[in-house]
Order: structure tokens, then sequence, then C-alpha cells
């Protein structure tokens, strides 16, 4: 019997074979559990696969809160960490996490921290994060023009805009103040406030009031609709905002759609998607 050929000695070593690569991405944004705010992510999540055709995309939400709702509505979701030690599992090697908030805040903190968890310790092999809206100064001056384009078209020369945020007493907080810098520059009549930050709407009711403002277009600066914008800025609660300015005499026309809605907002929190992604391979 005749031994099979085998050629060389070379052709028994053991072949090297490169790790294989498998990217991902992880939107992160604060949580929502209504379907307008449903159908927003939703919307964003078309756009991303659209801009990164082939790259798998996962959602986490960073409010503890919400998740707890969302479970006792028997809705699952995961946490940031979840989901990246799951995507972890399912052998991603490098993730690119975008968030979707809007400042640089502690929940925008807490998402980095986990982020750099999974670096250590022979997690992935390469992880990068996306900024928030209102990251630098070029994102101020981007979102100042991308605010002033959607004002409502039907707005009168008696009528200012608010804008209603979260707030946060995080040093981002600044964030909402120099954007607010930015717009009045060029509308006087256009405030930005939050809920429990340092400008509220007990210090925007006065310059309305001596501003011969007759009415308000109310708008929240919030990346979806949810509780925040139909009950604490538009709802009939005595201590929403609306009630607040009708109590003051001024008519209010709330405007329900939140900054993930707005072509002009999308578009920055793509384009650090994309650096984000970039950066995988550097």
């Amino acid at each position: 019997m005749v031994p099979p050929r085998w050629g060389s000695l070379d052709s028994l070593k053991p072949q090297q074979h490169l790790p294989m690569t498998k990217k991902g991405i992880l939107l992160a944004a604060f949580g929502s559990g209504n379907r307008q705010g449903e159908s927003t992510l939703r919307l964003f999540d078309e756009r991303v696969r659209e801009r990164f055709p082939g790259v798998p995309v996962r959602w986490a939400f960073t409010s503890v809160i919400m998740r707890r709702r969302l479970a006792a509505a028997r809705k699952k979701t995961d946490s940031v960490l979840k989901a990246l030690q799951k995507m972890w599992f399912e052998k991603y090697t490098h993730v690119a996490v975008q968030s979707l908030h809007i400042i640089p805040g502690a929940e925008y903190g807490d998402l980095v921290a986990d982020v750099e968890a999974m670096r250590r310790d022979d997690g992935f092999t390469a992880a990068t994060v996306g900024a928030p809206l209102l990251a630098g100064s070029g994102d101020m001056e981007r979102s100042a023009a991308a605010l002033l384009a959607h004002l409502p078209a039907g707005r009168k020369p008696d009528e200012a805009v608010v804008f209603m945020g979260h707030g946060t007493r995080h040093p981002a907080e600044s964030s909402y103040e120099a954007l607010a810098a930015l717009v009045r520059r060029v509308d006087p009549h256009v405030h930005i406030g939050t809920m429990g930050g340092s400008r509220t709407l007990d210090h925007i009711l006065p310059e309305l009031q001596q501003g011969g403002v007759k009415g308000v277009w109310l708008m929240p600066l919030l990346s979806v609709v949810g509780r925040h914008a139909t009950e604490d800025m538009a709802g009939t609660d005595p201590e929403s905002w609306k009630s607040r300015l009708e109590a003051a005499g001024l008519r209010c026309i709330p405007v329900l759609r939140g900054t993930a809605e707005y072509e002009g907002f999308v578009d920055i929190w793509l384009d650090h998607l994309t650096a984000a992604v970039s950066a995988l391979d550097d």
C-alpha cells in the first residue's frame, strides 16, 4: 500500500488564522414607553441601518425607571451594560455605542463607564462612544441652526417659543445655556428652560411678560415624546408648564415632537455615530 503524498513538512504545521472581526452598533436612549416615542426610535434605527448597511444594530435604555416601567408592562429592555454583555457573548469584537441623549450628563457618564468596563478584562477588541447632541461648540452651532429651522411655521409676531429640557445638577447643564445664548442672538423670543436645572419656567415667565408676549409655543427639547412632554410640559396638572403659562394669561400651543423627529438633529447624532464607527479601525 502506497502512503499518501503529504508534500513538504510545512503542510503539517497548524494553520494560523487571523481573528474574525464582527462589528455591531448599540444605540442608547433614555427610553420610551409610548407609541410615538417607539415610532421615533424605530425611524432612527432605520436611518442608522441605511447609513451602515449590514451592520447589526442593538438598543439599550439608560433610564432605570423606564426599564422598570416597561418590565411591568412585560416589555423587555436592556441596560447599556447588559446589552454590551450580550453582544460580547455573541462574539462581537468591535462595537460603536451611540448616545441619543441631549447633553453629556450623568447618564452619558454612566454609559461611558460601562463601555470602558467592557474594554477591560479581555472584552471587546475595540469599543467607541458617539457623543450626545450637545457635545462641543460645533454641535452647539449645528443644534442652534436645527432648532431655529424647526420653529413653528404658524407663529405670530407676538408669540414666543419655549423649549423644555430635562435639566440636571451635572456640570453639563451649562450646555443648555450655551445653546440658548446662540439661539437668542438670532431670535430673542426663543427661550430654553429645564424642569430641574438652573433655568426653569420661573426664570422664563417674567421675561415673557416683560417682553409683551401674548402667546407661547411649547416644544420639548427631549429626544422623544414621553411623560415629561405630555404631562410636565403639556399636561392639565396645575403645575405643568402649559397650565402655568395659561394661568399667567398667555395662550399656549404645545408641539409634541421630540428632537429625534427633526432631520437637523438626527443628522448630528448620525455624524457622531459615523465618527465612532470609523474610530473602531484606529
